[in-house]
Order: structure tokens, then C-alpha cells, then sequence
């Protein structure tokens, strides 16, 4: 494995991927939005690693940008290949599912559906033909549960993650759905969710997380729930009644709103 190619690559959980796999020597390709914060980061990392990091700024709710990642991923000789992607770039979609305004819900599949869609055949085609990949979807705990529209597009994520490990079986390729509980990140802040009646116990640290689904990955594991407290609660869920999920979740949605 020589180059990574990771979106969301310059805060919380794609940061924690870059900063594991620079201190393993691997060089990188990190795509994220905000130009200033990319070539920042990209330079802490040069400096302090000594690996090469191109960078390539992108919004990829828009398509001629998941096409532009794409075609690096499958990008001639002429530069070095891509051997990991890791598709990280997400948000939290708030909106409710009765709005009649459907552009936060628009952006949501954009970044967290099509483009993991669009990059993940990609990277599975170019990875193919060399034998060997590994490909990382960041999934979520949320996806077995049944909140809103960001809970649906995760189960989404982690659902295709599966089924496009079955299609490259036999190929050399990995594909692992990474699937956390709640990680001490940004994300939160950024979807202004306090998560004040979190326990503490829950809380997981990302560079924790990242060695951990590596780990994962090495083994060839299809789905990676980082800590044992997170696989029994991934297990409950999956076990559950249905209808026991549907008040879980009515019950988070109310604690969160809350806690806004």
C-alpha cells in the first residue's frame, strides 16, 4: 500500500486516518472543501511525517467534482495509484423529513451517497486490475436506528459497502464499513448537537477508532464496530424488535432536540 485517498480528510475521523496512515509512511491524496484548512493540514503533515500529500479541494455535493476525485482514483500511470480510499465526507442532514425544502436532503445523498457511490467503483475497477485495494466506508451506529433522513442514508452506506464487498470478492479488493458510535469530533458541534447526556462511556476517541477498523481491515472484516461496548450495542440493535427501535429512536430524536 503506498497512496491513500481519503475525503473529509482534514478534521475528525478522515484527520485521525491521515495522521495513522502518514505515520505508516503511506503517502496521501486528501480531499475536502475549505482550501485554507486543506493546505494547512497537508503541510503539518509533510512537515512532520515526511510523506507526500496532494491535495484537491472539492465540494462533492457537486457531480463535476466526485467525477474530478474519480478520475484521479482511476488516473493513468502518469501518477502514483490510489490503493486505499477511504470515503469519509459527511453531515448531519437536520432537516425533517416533512420539509418541503429538500436541499439539505439533496446535499446529504450527494456527499454521502452518490459520491460514495461514484468513488467506491472507481477505486473497485482501478483496484481490481492491480489486485489489491482496500476501500473504507464510514458508516454509522445510527444506521440501526430510525431517526431521520441521516440515519437512512447511513444504513444506505454501510448496506451498498456490503454488497460491493460481494462484487469484488476474489479481486484483491477490501471493502470495510467502518461503523462508529459517537466520536469525540466536530461533527457534533458543527450539527449543534451538545451531546451533554452522552455518558462519557460511550464517547470514543478517533485516532482510537482508525487503529482499530486498520486492524480490521488487515483481517479482511466487511464490517468494523470499533470497542466491545459499540459490538454489543450494534448486536442489540440488529436483535431488536422493530418496533422497540422505532421508540428507542423517537426517544434519542427528543433528547437531542433537547439538548439544541
Amino acid at each position: 500500500m503506498h497512496v491513500a485517498l481519503i475525503t473529509g480528510g482534514t478534521a475528525g475521523i478522515g484527520a485521525a486516518f491521515a495522521r495513522a496512515f502518514a505515520a505508516r509512511g503511506v503517502d496521501l491524496v486528501l480531499v475536502a472543501r475549505n482550501r485554507d484548512r486543506l493546505e494547512e493540514f497537508a503541510a503539518d503533515l509533510r512537515a512532520g511525517t515526511g510523506v507526500a500529500v496532494e491535495t484537491i479541494v472539492a465540494d462533492l455535493s457537486d457531480r463535476e467534482a466526485q467525477a474530478e476525485v474519480a478520475a484521479r482514483i482511476e488516473a493513468p500511470g502518469s501518477r502514483p495509484p490510489i490503493d486505499i480510499l477511504v470515503s469519509n465526507a459527511g453531515f448531519s442532514v437536520r432537516s425533517s423529513l416533512l420539509d418541503p425544502d429538500l436541499r439539505q436532503h439533496d446535499r446529504g445523498f450527494e456527499v454521502m451517497q452518490r459520491t460514495v457511490l461514484v468513488l467506491g467503483g472507481a477505486a473497485a475497477r482501478a483496484m481490481a486490475l492491480r489486485g489489491r485495494g482496500w476501500i473504507i466506508n464510514v458508516c454509522s451506529v445510527s444506521a440501526g436506528l430510525t431517526q431521520n433522513n441521516y440515519t437512512a442514508i447511513k444504513a444506505w452506506t454501510q448496506n451498498y459497502s456490503e454488497s460491493l464487498s460481494v462484487q469484488t470478492a476474489g479481486t484483491g479488493v477490501t471493502v470495510t464499513a467502518l461503523v462508529p458510535g459517537w466520536v469525540r469530533t466536530e461533527f457534533h458541534a458543527r450539527a449543534g448537537i451538545a451531546g451533554t447526556s452522552i455518558p462519557d462511556l460511550l464517547w470514543l476517541d478517533a485516532d482510537d477508532l482508525v487503529e482499530e477498523c486498520l486492524r480490521d481491515v488487515a483481517r479482511g472484516r466487511t464490517v468494523s464496530v470499533p470497542q466491545l461496548r459499540w459490538k454489543v450495542i450494534v448486536a442489540a440493535l440488529r436483535a431488536a424488535p422493530r418496533p422497540v427501535i422505532h421508540r428507542l429512536s423517537a426517544l434519542l430524536t427528543s433528547r437531542r432536540n433537547e439538548e439544541e
